[in-house]
């Protein structure tokens, strides 16, 4: 199925004294550009990461970031108290007390305050053997939520594309019911005008049909019409495919406008060119749909 580039996923993944959070959001960008959010302590995976996403995502922009907390019960830094340095603070600050003659003595706050009385224990939240196990798990699911919901919105959009194309190929259907007609007015136009042009004159009459033939195939529409009809086949071949189809259905798009236009320079009647306008608004209208596909 067909993809979007706007999603989002999260996921989690638990080990023995941590909770690993992966959140995941893309939205439209002409390549892939991820950027990738890690916590130091998963900064050495940052390269394992990168290829898991860039395995699951071809383009759009790509915002990961990833934390990492406690587990219920578990405490990553504990507290701890420096009791020696605790009372040394307060021996001193009595001493001075009572040198100065101060009645107050120090408090526990001011003693709590005092440099390395109290400190965090710098413990590593993630063993090395669990950390990518955890990262992977979480990252894979999250990937996976993500592609989820860029499938259902690519699905919605491969249906309004598959409606627009067949409004185009409606469009093209007028053209060809009215190209013969218009071909042979444009004809009967000319053999008109070129006889009034040359009464009394000797008319080679072989030459004169030559010449006529010639000008009124310059309205001729056949082979864009050709090139339209395979167009609209590649178009519903591309749309009922898989993978990404954002890049190829552009440059399509891009093909069945050179055509469309070429028909408008040469129509050479009202409903054909009607036909044309209308064809040129449905493209645009494709253009700006497939604008959001992978």
């Amino acid at each position: 199925m067909i993809r979007s580039m706007t999603g989002y996923g999260r996921a989690e993944a638990a080990g023995a004294r941590t909770i690993l959070s992966v959140e995941c959001k893309s939205v439209n960008h002409r390549t892939l550009d991820v950027s990738l959010k890690l916590p130091r302590v998963l900064n050495a995976f940052e390269s394992d990461a990168r290829r898991l996403i860039q395995s699951a995502v071809q383009r759009g922009r790509v915002d990961v970031s990833v934390a990492v907390t406690a587990a219920e019960g578990a405490v990553l830094n504990p507290l701890s108290v420096n009791l020696a340095q605790a009372q040394e603070y307060t021996e001193a600050a009595r001493t001075l007390a009572e040198a100065l003659d101060l009645a107050d003595g120090p408090s526990l706050g001011w003693v709590m305050a005092q440099s390395g009385v109290l400190t965090r224990e710098e413990q590593a939240p993630l063993a090395p053997d669990e950390a990518w196990p955890l990262l992977e798990r979480a990252l894979s699911a999250a990937l996976a939520e993500l592609l989820q919901r860029r499938e259902t919105e690519g699905g919605a959009l491969g249906q309004e594309l598959a409606g627009l194309g067949a409004v185009l190929a409606g469009h093209v259907n007028t053209v060809a019911r009215r190209a013969p007609a218009a071909v042979e007015r444009r004809a009967a136009r000319l053999r008109e005008r070129m006889q009034a042009m040359l009464v009394g004159a000797e008319i080679d009459q072989a030459r004169f049909a030559a010449e006529v033939a010639v000008w009124a195939d310059k309205t001729d529409v056949t082979e864009e019409l050709a090139r339209l009809r395979a167009h609209l086949a590649q178009l519903t071949a591309l749309l009922a495919g898989d993978g990404p189809v954002g890049r190829t259905l552009d440059f399509l798009i891009q093909e069945i406008n050179r055509e469309v236009n070429t028909i408008g320079s040469k129509a050479d009647d009202l409903e054909i060119s009607q036909a044309v306008i209308a064809a040129k608004s449905t493209l645009e209208k494709m253009r700006e749909q497939a604008a959001n596909l992978e």
